[in-house]
């Protein structure tokens, strides 16, 4: 369903965390996955590796969380349109506006399982792929 080459970046503080979602993607077909264990580790990977098509990034971790690592991403003139998915257990609507209206391409709350993740990268395939 996905093109395997797209570059899959998994930021979260927790490394079983990482590899379950990486198991997910895999389990879609995409194998171009990179970790980061927390948003500056994410942050610098980016600037690194221009080819990384999709962010999906855990919410509170140490050092820069994903809010931060967003609104890094949404500043910046050469990541603005990455599609970024940020995954966490809290659901305080507070947060979830916060993440909007820097322009998260979606919210994915915990527990979540290879269908979601799969329904949220079909509604903006058509942007991956182009």
């Amino acid at each position: 369903m996905f093109k395997a080459d797209l570059k899959i970046l998994v930021v979260d503080d927790m490394a079983g965390m990482r590899l379950f979602i990486s198991k997910q993607l895999q389990s879609l077909g995409l194998t171009n996955i990179i970790q980061a264990s927390d948003g500056k580790k994410a942050w610098e990977t980016l600037n690194k590796d221009d080819s990384i098509s999709v962010i999906f990034s855990d919410l509170n971790m140490p050092n820069m969380s994903g809010i931060e690592l967003l609104r890094e991403v949404r500043n910046s003139d050469k990541f603005k349109n990455l599609p970024f998915f940020i995954i966490s257990a809290e659901s305080e609507k507070k947060t979830h506006e916060e993440a909007v209206a820097i322009g998260v391409t979606d919210y994915i709350l915990k527990p979540f399982n290879e269908k979601t993740i799969q329904d949220k990268l079909s509604k903006i395939i058509s942007l991956l792929e182009k």
